[in-house]
């Protein structure tokens, strides 16, 4: 059963020594996703993106024990080079929403923004809010509860991009 309670946010924000459209086109091309998306330690193996509002991005990763993992997003809100806005979850390798492989009562969906604010000296503000879509009680609980590892990951993701917009300048 889905509940209207509703869970704040989880936000985190990095600022990027890069332009606003570069840090755009790591988020917004396949071939720069497969560089770095994903925690630390791990390696995509596959990233196929549609980037349309009702497009998908599928992506494929090896987690550091060499088992796959699966994702996608849903887009439903596209602004060049300002704001992203879609419904990610786990998926198989065909795009079809699974459950988290480590914890089956972590929500299904996701809504996700991520917004790319311009600041001066070819700067960028990248943040990422972070909800459960849909969920039931015991999913947002379970979201609660998962703030510190939210943190982790996002951070040693950021961390990837970081490194990533280093070595292409």
């Amino acid at each position: 059963m889905v509940t209207a309670t509703k869970t704040a946010p989880f936000v985190i924000s990095r600022v990027f020594d890069a332009p606003r459209e570069v840090v755009w086109k790591c988020f917004t091309d396949p071939e720069h996703m497969r560089q770095w998306w994903g925690p630390k330690d791990f390696e995509v193996l596959a990233s196929k993106m549609d980037l349309r509002v009702g497009g998908t991005y599928l992506y494929g990763m090896s987690a550091p024990n060499g088992s796959p993992m699966w994702g996608k997003f849903v887009y439903r809100e596209i602004v060049p080079p300002e704001r992203l806005e879609f419904i990610n979850s786990f998926s198989d390798e065909n795009g079809g929403t699974t459950r988290h492989p480590g914890h089956m009562s972590w929500p299904l969906e996701m809504r996700s923004i991520f917004t790319f604010e311009e600041l001066p000296g070819g700067k960028t503000k990248f943040t990422v809010s972070w909800e459960p879509h849909n969920a039931t009680e015991e999913e947002r609980k379970t979201f609660e509860a998962g703030r510190d590892s939210m943190r982790m990951g996002w951070s040693g993701t950021l961390e990837k991009l970081e490194g990533y917009l280093t070595k292409a300048k």
